[in-house]
């Protein structure tokens, strides 16, 4: 991944990014995520972009956004330019790229799910395209037995033999035992870290994965930070906000992470389907995650039955035809016409992050090839979107695709 960061992303880690190489006291404190999303949304108002606080008209645009956040603060915090030239190289030299939320790589889902709640830094170490490929979230204890390791890593194997990704925390027990599954078949893991990402970046046992493009591990998180168990807890909404569907291997009641992810799973976003392990000794945690609503998991006894399971599953795209009918597009009066092509317009200015051509924009959208050509060329026509080199397309004004 290219490590040369964007103006946009420039900008967002110093405003929010800890930026602690070779520097233990910070000057100011970096905004937390709900400060950063209310001068997200004050420079939309204005028709700005984080990028413009780097910019000649800076110091005014300071001063516009004082109502949302403190202006001194915000000015010593972009003053850090040095720290980040420090540490853009301190994580290129361990392989660590960074992307924003203003970058057309930043996985769609999580945008999509977690709305405000979506980080708006990422610290990743491989291919971040698997970040987008979905999966089967695995989850449970640290302190597990044998037997329950080994059920672990079993269903890894199934989810690699299905061609499904594994998402995961990365943390000792249940987490590792299902990717190193995974990746002993030769399939692809997501590693969600609650710390160390610069250590697991670094370890041996991961390298011939990373750089085989098998495994890719992001944090929202600095990629020095120490272990935090607010972190962990934080976490846990990413690993069920990218994948399908989820199974909770053994969880502990009412106590712990795994506990705590798999009920604000249930009862706040209900992102994916969560199962519990239904064989065994279960536990009084599985049950009552079962009480809550969590499905008892089939068992699939191979990988034609794991792929059949996940495949029922509704899939939660980014637009569903019944949110989106295919109807043809018109100039006249009619009014259901004008709201499709509303949002065909609303979309078009979520999914162009980065250029796409019009069969990956039907695809995306679900709508046919015909229909996508015809409305892209309603917004050319309003200045939204323009062509670019290779037959694709990418919003003209680069403002509207900043969130």
């Amino acid at each position: 991944m290219n490590r040369e960061l964007s103006p946009n992303t420039q900008a967002i880690l110093l405003l929010t990014a800890p930026l602690s190489v070779g520097q233990r006291e910070q000057p100011e404190r970096p905004l937390s995520i709900k400060e950063y999303n209310l001068l997200a949304a004050r420079l939309r108002e204005l028709r700005c972009q984080p990028a413009d606080l780097l910019a000649e008209r800076a110091e005014q645009l300071l001063q516009e956004c004082q109502a949302v956040v403190d202006s001194v603060r915000m000015r010593q915090l972009l003053e850090r330019g040095f720290l980040l030239s420090q540490a853009v190289e301190h994580w290129g030299a361990r392989a660590i790229w960074v992307m924003s939320r203003a970058d057309g790589t930043y996985p769609p889902r999580l945008k999509q799910r977690l709305k405000d709640l979506a980080p708006p830094v990422l610290y990743g170490c491989g291919d971040a395209s698997i970040l987008s490929t979905g999966g089967l979230a695995v989850v449970g204890s640290r302190h597990v037995d044998e037997r329950l390791l080994e059920y672990t890593a079993a269903v890894g194997r199934l989810a690699a033999r299905a061609r499904k990704t594994v998402v995961s925390g990365g943390a000792k027990g249940v987490d590792d035992a299902a990717m190193q599954g995974a990746l002993s078949e030769g399939g692809q893991v997501v590693g969600i870290l609650a710390d160390s990402l610069e250590k697991a970046a670094l370890s041996r046992r991961n390298r011939e994965r990373l750089l085989g493009r098998n495994l890719v591990l992001v944090t929202p998180y600095d990629p020095g930070a120490p272990f935090n168990v607010g972190h962990a807890m934080r976490r846990n909404a990413l690993i069920y906000a990218l994948s399908d569907a989820a199974l909770v291997v053994n969880a502990d009641l009412e106590k712990g992470g795994t506990w705590a992810g798999a009920t604000e799973q249930l009862e706040r976003f209900r992102f994916v389907p969560v199962f519990v392990r239904s064989s065994g000794e279960l536990g009084e945690g599985l049950r009552a995650l079962a009480r809550k609503g969590a499905r008892p998991w089939p068992e699939p006894p191979d990988a034609e039955a794991l792929t059949v399971m996940m495949g029922e599953l509704e899939p939660d795209r980014l637009v569903r035809q019944s949110e989106l009918p295919l109807l043809p597009a018109t100039d006249g009066p009619s009014s259901m016409a004008a709201e499709l092509f509303r949002k065909f317009r609303d979309l078009i200015v979520q999914i162009l992050r980065s250029p796409m051509d019009e069969k990956d924009i039907s695809s995306t959208l679900q709508l046919t090839e015909a229909q996508t050509k015809e409305w892209l060329e309603r917004l050319i026509t309003e200045g939204i979107v323009r062509r670019s080199s290779m037959s694709r397309y990418e919003i003209a004004d680069e403002r509207l695709a900043v969130s």
